[in-house]
C-alpha cells in the first residue's frame, strides 16, 4: 500500500480500536512502523488452530469467520469478526510460544492489519501503566465473552438470535435499521449453537411477529423496541405498543 492517503486512513482506523486507544503517541507511531497489510480473497485462510502466533490483526473490511473444528470434523463459529475489531489478541501474554487457538478464515474479500506481537509486547513492557491500561481493555473484551456464554448456556435459542441481531451494525440508523448477515446461515447458526432450519423457522416468526423483515441477506429491524423487550434489554416505553412475550417462540 503505498498511498499516503489511504496508509493514513488506516492509522487513523487502527487508533480508534480499544487496545491501540490506551497507547501515547511515541508508542503508536513505534507500532505504525511494524505494521503490515492484508488482504483475503473470499475462503482463504488466514491461520490454523495451533499454528505459532506472530501477529494479531484488526479487520479494515470485509468479515473473518473464527471456528474450532471438533475431533469428528465438526465446525464450531465462536466468532464473527467485524471490520473495526481485532482478533488473535489473546495470545499476547501466552507464558511460551504463543498459538493460535481457532482457525481464520475469510467469508468475503477482507483487508487487515497486521500487529507485530513482539514489537507490542516490548511497548507493554517498558511501560507498567500502559500495560494496565490494555489489560483493562482485554479485561473489557473479556466480560463480553463472559456474557456470551452466558447467552450460550443460560438463555434459549430466539435470545441468542435476537441478541445477535441488536448486536449487528445498524450504520448509525436508529429507526428501523437494516443490516446484512453477511454469512451463510449455517455459519450464523454454528455461531448461536442452533441448527440452520431452526434459524431458518425463528427468522420466519420473528417476520409474522412484525419484528423484523427479511429479503434474502438483508433484515430490517422492524420494531427495536419489541426485540429489546423479548431479551429484558432496556428501552423506553412506547404508549399503546403491544410486546410479544417469549412464549410466542414456544
Amino acid at each position: 500500500m503505498s498511498d499516503v492517503h489511504e496508509l493514513s486512513s488506516a492509522f487513523h482506523e487502527l487508533r480508534r480500536v480499544e487496545l491501540f486507544a490506551e497507547l501515547d503517541r511515541q508508542q503508536f507511531a513505534r507500532i505504525q512502523k511494524s505494521v503490515r497489510f492484508g488482504r483475503l480473497d473470499k475462503g482463504e485462510q488466514l491461520y490454523r488452530q495451533g499454528e505459532p502466533a506472530h501477529s494479531f490483526y484488526v479487520l479494515r473490511s470485509g468479515k473473518i469467520k473464527l471456528f474450532r473444528v471438533s475431533p469428528d470434523g465438526h465446525e464450531k463459529v465462536v466468532d464473527l469478526v467485524r471490520p473495526g475489531k481485532s482478533f488473535a489478541e489473546t495470545t499476547l501474554f501466552a507464558d511460551s510460544v504463543p498459538l493460535h487457538a481457532t482457525y481464520a478464515d475469510a467469508l468475503e474479500p477482507s483487508e487487515l492489519l497486521c500487529i507485530d506481537q513482539r514489537v507490542f509486547k516490548s511497548v507493554l513492557e517498558e511501560s507498567p501503566s500502559t500495560c494496565l491500561r490494555v489489560m483493562r481493555a482485554m479485561s473489557r473484551q473479556l466480560h463480553r465473552h463472559l456474557d456470551e456464554i452466558d447467552r450460550l448456556t443460560l438463555h434459549d435459542a430466539i435470545h441468542r438470535l435476537v441478541c445477535f441481531l441488536l448486536e449487528q451494525d445498524t450504520e448509525g440508523c436508529p429507526h428501523s435499521p437494516h443490516i446484512c448477515l453477511g454469512a451463510p446461515k449455517q455459519v450464523i447458526a454454528s455461531r448461536l449453537s442452533i441448527k440452520p432450519e431452526t434459524l431458518s423457522r425463528m427468522l420466519q416468526r420473528l417476520e409474522r411477529l412484525g419484528l423484523i423483515g427479511v429479503n434474502g441477506q438483508t433484515l430490517e429491524l422492524r420494531d427495536l423496541p419489541g426485540l429489546r423487550a423479548l431479551v429484558g434489554a432496556p428501552t423506553p416505553v412506547q404508549a399503546g405498543r403491544n410486546r410479544p412475550a417469549l412464549h410466542a417462540f414456544s
